[in-house]
């Protein structure tokens, strides 16, 4: 598509700063916003519509990201507009950005609540394990409000908002402080009917009935993936998944027999839905941490959240 002369100009001018040089700057807010509808829509006068502006408003906020990364990010095809291979790049970048700061506009009003504690941890901990103590801690503290969040390797949590993060090591970050919270073991369960079937065969005979529900590799310790291992030739494997809660899904399910790790199936074995199997062995899985930061907006609230994780994983030892 057309474009301005990039040599200099306001454009020129706003892609450099004498104090940071070219590249210390970042292009408007509105110039993104423009590229990035014409970029996801394929034409500049659908995204003149969709933004409530001129098609020229909209051609001229491109040229200027143009002028600013002094490379075109569109060409002509036809009567519409594809990228470039520069603009193809920007595109990812722009659009992860919006996202995030949609989703972060969309959480002020929760956020201005005093009781608020972002609680970030493995999707099978918050979904086995803390569910279903949620009662107890509405009824222990009311005035709490969790929002939980699921990351399975939360490494980056100092660099984002978050009150308290579950992980398998302590964050050991310049102020943070760690605790050490539940420890878990591995186990091998299967639905009830199941279970009930296995019961009553003697244990050779197990593998005419069940196949292994089993998870990657990378997901179990070492003595559950080799409980499983050695297993595995004489009954078969029904089903791989990369998370436990699709492993823990398949087990309540019937699909066969599953060595899951115990927070994932604390309640599933609580309600009956899910029966260990006699004979079976267990294995000893990762000690869990619990780490916070020492200052926070919401730190009553986070305080209060912190102690009573720690009561209800059974971790009393002082924090580190």
């Amino acid at each position: 598509m057309e474009r301005g002369d990039n040599s200099g100009g306001p454009q020129a001018a706003e892609r450099e700063d004498p104090a940071t040089g070219a590249l210390g700057r970042l292009p408007s807010l509105r110039l993104l916003t423009g590229f990035e509808a014409a970029a996801r829509l394929g034409s500049v006068s659908r995204a003149a519509e969709a933004l409530h502006l001129s098609q020229s408003a909209v051609s001229h906020q491109i040229q200027q990201l143009e002028a600013f990364v002094g490379q075109p990010l569109f060409q002509r095809v036809g009567r519409g507009i594809e990228l470039t291979f520069a603009g193809e790049m920007l595109q990812q970048s722009v659009r992860r950005a919006l996202d995030t700061l949609r989703r972060g506009l969309d959480r002020i009003a929760v956020y201005t609540d005093p009781g608020l504690v972002v609680l970030v941890g493995p999707a099978f901990l918050l979904h086995g394990w803390l569910q279903g103590r949620l009662d107890r801690l509405r009824a222990a503290h009311p005035d709490i409000v969790p929002l939980l969040s699921i990351d399975e390797e939360p490494g980056q949590a100092d660099e984002i908002d978050v009150d308290i993060v579950i992980g398998r090591q302590p964050m050991a970050t310049a102020g943070w402080e760690d605790a050490a919270w539940l420890r878990e073991d591995w186990r091998f369960v299967a639905a009830p009917a199941l279970a009930e079937q296995l019961a009553a065969l003697p244990a050779e005979r197990h593998p005419q009935l069940a196949r292994l529900i089993c998870l990657e590799k990378t997901r179990m310790p070492e003595e559950a993936e080799a409980a499983v291992r050695a297993l595995s030739p004489r009954f078969g494997v029904a089903a791989v998944y990369d998370a436990p809660q699709l492993a823990l899904d398949a087990a309540l399910r019937g699909h066969g027999i599953a060595c899951l790790p115990s927070p994932a199936l604390e309640e599933a074995l609580a309600e009956g839905r899910l029966r260990e199997l006699a004979g079976y062995p267990r294995r000893p899985g990762a000690q869990w941490w619990l780490s916070r930061p020492r200052d926070a907006l919401r730190s009553e609230a986070m305080a209060n959240l912190f102690d009573w994780l720690r009561a209800e994983g059974g971790g009393e030892s002082a924090p580190l």
